[in-house]
């Protein structure tokens, strides 16, 4: 699901994200400079309600395995927000960039601590779905809207 956006404004990546409950108007992209190759790519930065520019996320570069695609990821944390906001970036700095989210699912544990890979959650309160563990159309939607 598409947030947002970042394009190149007087030399600088600026941009915005927006869902229902979070509004980050002005948000800025900032080179990271280091010879780390774990180092991430980018700082996010937002402007304070004190006009401050402060840090509340970083991102990576990434390679997708089946296009090639050069990407960024990473996420947006800040006491401020509920818990941590993943998000990828696709896109180029003279064409703007996508910001896109979306839910992870969690991590499962097996008894003996080993970890499980994730698996999608059934209920993610837009009812059960209409798909089959493989794919497959369990059955026709029903086109009503359930009361409230």
């Amino acid at each position: 699901m598409n947030i947002g956006t970042f394009k190149l404004v007087n030399g600088q990546l600026l941009g915005s994200i927006a869902t229902v409950s979070i509004d980050l108007a002005r948000l800025g992209m900032r080179p990271v400079d280091s010879d780390n190759e774990k180092a991430p790519a980018y700082e996010i930065v937002a402007l304070n309600v004190a006009r401050r520019w402060v840090q509340i996320g970083a991102l990576w570069e990434a390679t997708s395995n089946s296009t090639g695609e050069v990407f960024y990821q990473g996420r947006l944390e800040d006491p401020s927000l509920a818990e941590p906001l993943q998000i990828m970036l696709f896109g180029e700095p003279e064409e703007g960039y996508r910001v896109v989210w979306n839910r992870q699912s969690p991590r499962r544990e097996a008894m003996d601590g080993s970890r499980q890979p994730r698996r999608r959650q059934r209920d993610d309160a837009f009812g059960e779905g209409n798909a089959t563990d493989d794919g497959r159309l369990a059955e026709q939607l029903n086109d009503e809207i359930p009361a409230f």
